[in-house]
């Protein structure tokens, strides 16, 4: 018999139109109402919500509580952080896909945090100056040193937090590090291809012994930015920190630092005060941000 009580809880997984939550009746499998397809709202994992229906393991999801942030592909919910994943080497580093998730991160007021791995095959200094102002924790991860990665660890603590990095770059076997027991397939990388295959399928949440969640999710290959979310031109600025001092300083106050004379934003770029990589990336994405249609916008928030 089902019940009228009512119950919170935490969204671990979605398979096949069932839900997994977490609650402090344990995990319960539940169906969503028909009233969520309608809104056109899918529950996903890390959404807070509220459970009826209570008979035993199952239960319904009655609503879905207010939601701090998003992404779409893959979808998650409620994030306080993201370690983006990069390697030295094998594959090289794609700059200007890590600039854009970055960006995307401060937009959605999500803590970015870069971990550095095979640095037993190529040290790489660079990559800490280029991103030292970027508002992102920066970890080197050395698995001959057990206080690199659990440093990462114990920055979950009690925290929603995505791994993501092009496929090939040890995020995996970053997980399994920092993770006793995860054990998530890791796959080889396809020197044929260039890429590796990626492995992972469903989103999950995982636990952490210290109170954090964790999901792996694909790689930066397998889906476009822009399905994360839409950051207008006018707002992209904002979004690289390393730009906040020279904010004002402009000669023209609606200056979009791209190519204007008297822009304070180029002059620290060409001073060596920004990175040029850094700057590449904005000019990237603004330019594509001047493309974006209004009906697009609406169609995609």
């Amino acid at each position: 018999m089902g019940s009228d009580n009512s119950v919170e809880g935490m969204l671990l997984k979605a398979i096949g139109g069932l839900y997994y939550a977490e609650t402090p009746l344990g995990v319960l499998e539940c169906k969503a109402r028909g009233i969520f397809r309608k809104q056109n709202i899918s529950p996903c994992a890390g959404d807070r919500v509220v459970l009826t229906d209570i008979d035993g393991n199952n239960a319904v999801i009655d609503k879905i509580l207010p939601r701090k942030n998003s992404i779409i592909r893959p979808p998650l919910a409620n994030l306080d952080c993201i370690v983006f994943v990069t390697s030295t080497c094998e594959p090289v580093p794609n700059l200007t896909l890590l600039d854009k998730f970055l960006a995307i991160a401060e937009y959605k007021a999500i803590k970015s945090i870069i971990a550095v791995t095979k640095l037993d095959l190529l040290k790489n200094d660079s990559l800490i100056g280029i991103y030292k102002n970027s508002g992102a924790e920066f970890i080197e991860v050395d698995y001959d040193n057990s206080g690199s990665y659990m440093k990462l660890y114990d920055m979950l603590a009690g925290k929603v937090t995505a791994f993501t990095g092009n496929t090939g770059v040890g995020k995996s076997t970053l997980l399994n590090h920092i993770v006793s027991g995860l054990e998530i397939k890791t796959g080889e990388i396809s020197k044929k291809l260039g890429r590796g295959r990626h492995t992972t399928r469903n989103v999950e949440l995982y636990k952490l012994d210290n109170g954090g969640y964790i999901a792996d999710t694909p790689g930066f290959s397998t889906f476009e930015t822009q399905k994360y979310d839409i950051i207008l031109k006018d707002e992209l600025a904002s979004c690289f920190p390393e730009f906040r001092e020279y904010e004002g300083k402009c000669r023209f106050l609606d200056c979009a630092h791209v190519k204007e004379k008297g822009c304070a934003v180029l002059e620290a770029v060409k001073n060596g005060e920004i990175p040029s990589s850094r700057h590449n990336s904005y000019v990237e994405m603004y330019e594509e941000a001047k493309l974006i249609k209004e009906w697009e916008i609406n169609n995609r928030r």
